[in-house]
């Protein structure tokens, strides 16, 4: 079995799954619905074309750094009335780093690879004002998405590692539709703005632990900040 590893990180990230008009919440991690429309994004796919092979991927998530909670307090008047008062609430993750897995047949993977590093749209991290930073795809490894989650190298930046305790615990969280777990309705059927449907996915929860001490060496190895996906569009590609 392969797995898809993508490196989500930045300033700010929103993964909203029940957000209803003036109110945009988010999630405590990356939904399986808004990676997916990020990948649909990266291959080029309009809102109404269907995502029913990236939709069947088994999903999940490691939270390597936890950032805080940000609300960001809009209001808009009309301009043809200055009485009407247009107040939204937007809710964003601050400097937080995940590590996303995708299961799946090992030739929708190296396509997805390749999008990534070379998006047809730019991508972002749940909401247009939430760019990412530094390198995405971390490239497939040939394991389930379980192995591939418990043995990437931990991505927290230096200056969160120094603040954590000699042993962390992170969370991870997986697709598992034969055991009895958390339901989440946020695997999409359709991005399609007359018809924008999702499913409910079934999700287990794995606790992992991490010795800072050998991991803080094989942290600084890793460059991750080369890649820039927003190069072909300076380029004119």
């Amino acid at each position: 079995m392969s797995t898809l590893l993508l490196r989500l990180s930045g300033p700010m990230q929103s993964w909203g799954v029940s957000s209803k008009f003036n109110s945009r919440n988010t999630e405590k991690e990356p939904s399986k619905s808004g990676v997916i429309g990020m990948l649909a994004a990266a291959l080029g796919r309009s809102r109404d074309q269907p995502v029913e092979d990236l939709a069947s991927l088994r999903f999940g998530v490691r939270s390597d750094q936890v950032g805080g909670f940000m609300r960001d307090y809009h209001t808009a008047h009309h301009p043809d009335n200055e009485k009407l008062a247009y107040i939204t609430n937007r809710h964003y993750l601050v400097d937080s780093t995940f590590l996303v897995g995708l299961e799946g047949n090992l030739d929708l993977l190296e396509t997805l690879d390749s999008a990534v590093r070379c998006p047809y749209y730019p991508l972002y991290l749940g909401r247009r004002s939430c760019p990412p930073s530094g390198r995405i795809s971390l490239g497939i490894r040939e394991a389930c998405l379980e192995e591939a989650l418990a043995t990437e190298p931990w991505l927290a930046s230096d200056w969160y590692a120094k603040k954590q305790p000699a042993e962390v615990l992170l969370d991870i969280s997986v697709d598992s539709p034969d055991s009895t777990g958390y339901m989440q309705r946020d695997s999409p059927l359709s991005f399609s703005q007359s018809n924008r449907t999702y499913a409910t996915r079934q999700i287990r929860f794995i606790p992992m632990s991490v010795r800072i001490e050998n991991e803080r060496s094989r942290h600084n190895s890793m460059k991750v900040t080369e890649h820039d996906p927003f190069t072909q569009f300076r380029e004119g590609a």
